[in-house]
């Protein structure tokens, strides 16, 4: 008897939690609504670039925003400077590396409330295989089987391993600015 109720204990939480999950709906990112860029500074101002190949796993209960889960992967090389010259050396060995490490990934951790339409998001942020944990404020938009999130952080890319080497360390800012503005649909 006692066995027979553990078990249907177990089988209701069991059940419990697949119903909750299903209730978390999948979400695909719009690419030409969406962007992360970066920006670093240089002694000739700042560079920008912006990632144009990265997709990305959301899934997401407008109701519940703190339950959210997003992984995003970026390809590495697909970094575009503003100065085209400094593509290949932003993806090149002694940054980006993209030949060794080709993927970028963003996990959200975590996401708590922070005024109307404010989020206090946490994510793990993995760059040439070396993962380093962040704090941002975030905002988030939901209206029908639309949403858009926004939020950006600072990156110190000696953690990484990018850059460190040669001339461009001493004259390339040790923080990197990454901006991220993800426009979401419900899938289905």
């Amino acid at each position: 008897m006692r066995l027979a109720l553990i078990a249907l204990l177990i089988g209701a939480a069991c059940l419990a939690t697949g119903a909750s999950r299903a209730e978390v709906e999948r979400w695909a990112v719009v690419p030409g609504d969406s962007a992360i860029t970066m920006r670093v500074g240089t002694p000739v101002g700042a560079r920008t670039g912006r990632f144009t190949r990265w997709t990305g796993d959301i899934r997401f209960d407008p109701d519940a925003p703190e339950t959210a889960q997003v992984a995003i992967e970026v390809e590495a090389a697909s970094l575009r400077m503003d100065d085209g010259r400094l593509t290949s050396t932003a993806a090149g060995a002694g940054f980006l590396d993209s030949g060794r490490y080709p993927r970028i990934a963003f996990r959200l951790t975590g996401l708590e409330p922070a005024g109307a339409q404010g989020f206090t998001a946490r994510a793990d942020i993995t760059v040439k295989g070396v993962t380093r944990s962040v704090t941002f404020p975030a905002t988030l938009r939901s209206e029908g089987r639309t949403a858009q999130m926004t939020g950006g952080f600072s990156l110190d890319r000696a953690a990484f391993g990018i850059g460190t080497r040669g001339p461009w360390n001493g004259l390339i800012g040790r923080q990197v600015r990454v901006d991220v503005s993800l426009a979401t649909r419900t899938v289905g």
